[in-house]
This record gives structure tokens, sequence and C-alpha cells, in this order.
């Protein structure tokens, strides 16, 4: 009997918390722009600091400060996320002959390069979503830097809670997933 007692409150010290609330973004938009039917590119996974190097969502309570949304994740790795989604856009828009990552054996005309520069709830001054990224499009014939620019796009947080954190998140990067479909699209 004081066995039975002993290993019941074993069990009870295991219950854990619930798990995260996990999130992903939204599908990647269909972009229009330029042919470039004969072109192939491939993405590389964006290059981040450590700090966005996760699946922990970040908020910025100042210009300095850096913390993580309270019960929330990515889906994955957000770099990987960010390649999934810049693949994505690319194929949706039917205008390159054809994208990939690493390792799915395109013969490539084109690298596109990317650094995520901000991915981030700014709170110092109002809520909003901010997304940057930076990127360079590379010939991989030559290894010349075609292009290179910085995208941007700021969002409100529009509603409570983590889920409308995200959602402002989402809407930021579609808009700057949009210009760098179509800014590559017309260097290519």
């Amino acid at each position: 009997m004081a066995m039975a007692t002993v290993l019941s409150g074993c069990a009870g010290g295991l219950v854990s918390a619930p798990p995260p609330d996990t999130y992903g973004l939204s599908g990647a938009p269909s972009v229009t722009g330029q042919r470039a039917r004969n072109r192939q590119i491939l993405i590389n996974e964006p290059s981040a600091l450590k700090a966005l190097d996760s699946e922990q969502i970040v908020i910025r309570p100042t210009p300095s400060a850096i913390q993580y949304l309270a019960k929330s994740q990515w889906s994955d790795r957000l770099p990987n996320i960010v390649q999934d989604k810049l693949v994505q856009a690319f194929e949706n828009s039917g205008q390159v002959g054809g994208v990939g990552r690493p390792g799915d054996g395109l013969a490539i005309d084109y690298k596109i390069l990317t650094a995520i520069r901000a991915f981030e709830i700014k709170a110092d001054a109002g809520e909003r979503a901010v997304v940057e990224l930076s990127v360079k499009i590379l010939n991989d014939r030559n290894g010349v830097v075609v292009a290179q620019k910085v995208f941007g796009a700021t969002t409100p947080v529009t509603g409570s809670g983590n889920a409308a954190y995200v959602q402002s998140l989402d809407r930021a990067f579609e808009v700057v997933v949009q210009d760098i479909v179509s800014w590559t699209l017309s260097r290519i």
C-alpha cells in the first residue's frame, strides 16, 4: 500500500504544461512579373542572427531588448519557413523555368541569397509587425552579384493576443515576398 502511494505521488510530478501554440505563415502569394522561363533559380536558406534563427517569435519591447512571445512558437525554424515560402512564391508565379533548394539537382542560373534582418513585433511605440530581408541575386555561372536590395514592410497589430501578433507578421511578410519576387523577375 505504501509503495502505491509513493508511485502515485511521483506520477503527479510528471504532469507538464500544455504545449505552446504553433504558428506557420499563410500560403505564398501569387505574384506576376516578367517572364524568365529559361532561368532556374536556387533559394538558399536565409541567414539570421541567433535570436531569429529559432522557432521562437520575437517581441521587442524596446529597441535594444529582445523577448519571445509567451506560449507560442513557429512551426519550424524561421529561416526554414522563409525559404519555403520564397520557393513557393516563385513556383506560384509560373515565370521561371525552375526553382528549388540546395540539393534539388537543378542546373541553376541564379542564386537568391537572403538575410533576415527583422521579423518581429515592435512594442515600443504602438504594436507593429516589422519584417526586413536583405536579398542578393548571384549569377551562379560567374559568381557576380547582379543586384542587391533590402525589402521591408511594417503592419499594425490589429486585435489582441498571440494570434493577432502572428497575423500582423504574416501580412508584413506577404508584402515583402511579393516585392522580392517581382524585383527578382525583373533582374534575371
